[in-house]
């Protein structure tokens, strides 16, 4: 994609440092990735309303609504699922920009798709949550029938039947959503964004 080059970028008076005091928190992003099934969207979701109840502000970028706008012009090959994650990295850039704390619910599969996504954001910003859920139990959950149809060649390039997955290396964190129950993964999510300094302990009172 050729850039264009009669554009400047602008530096607000507004930045990111003044959103954070204002906000009481940090923004990032999280980005969910994991099997089609494995519960990202559900637990990006349950962030974010704990998060909103502790007055942070948030913002969900879901792989299906983003493909009803942004993305609506995408299939998925594997070009357009790059071209897919492209779009949201820089959606999730400027919604962090912002103040927000921003969570991608996203299968994005291709290890290189979401290095390129981390690369977007200076270090520490990117926390890559790997939703670790059994293919077998993916399967149980698919309300939609996908991996039936899937397996008949009825749905095409799909994860882990007739596309890959490559699970994270070393992600910030890894939540085995196949067995634990969703408060559980939202805790330790909640966590692990203390730790990091995203939110304070004083964002619960």
């Amino acid at each position: 994609m050729v850039k264009s080059s009669n554009t400047v970028w602008h530096h607000a008076t507004v930045t990111r440092a003044r959103r954070a005091q204002m906000n009481g928190h940090r923004s990032a992003v999280l980005w969910f990735t994991g099997l089609s099934g494995a519960g990202k969207s559900t637990l990006a979701h349950a962030v974010e309303e704990s998060l909103h109840q502790q007055r942070c502000h948030t913002f969900v970028l879901d792989g299906d609504n983003v493909r009803h706008g942004l993305c609506s012009d995408l299939g998925f090959s594997a070009e357009d699922r790059g071209e897919n994650i492209r779009r949201v990295g820089e959606a999730a850039k400027l919604l962090v920009e912002s103040g927000a704390v921003v969570m991608t619910a996203f299968i994005s599969p291709f290890r290189l798709d979401r290095d390129r996504a981390r690369g977007l954001f200076p270090h520490g910003d990117f926390i890559e949550i790997w939703c670790n859920a059994p293919m077998e139990v993916c399967e149980k959950r698919d309300v939609k029938g996908l991996y039936r149809r899937a397996r008949t060649g009825e749905v095409k390039e799909f994860t882990r039947i007739s596309s890959p997955y490559e699970s994270p290396l070393s992600p910030e964190l890894e939540v085995d959503t196949g067995s634990l129950p969703l408060e559980v993964c939202v805790g330790q999510v909640l966590d692990m964004l203390r730790l990091r300094g995203v939110i304070t302990e004083m964002a619960n009172e």
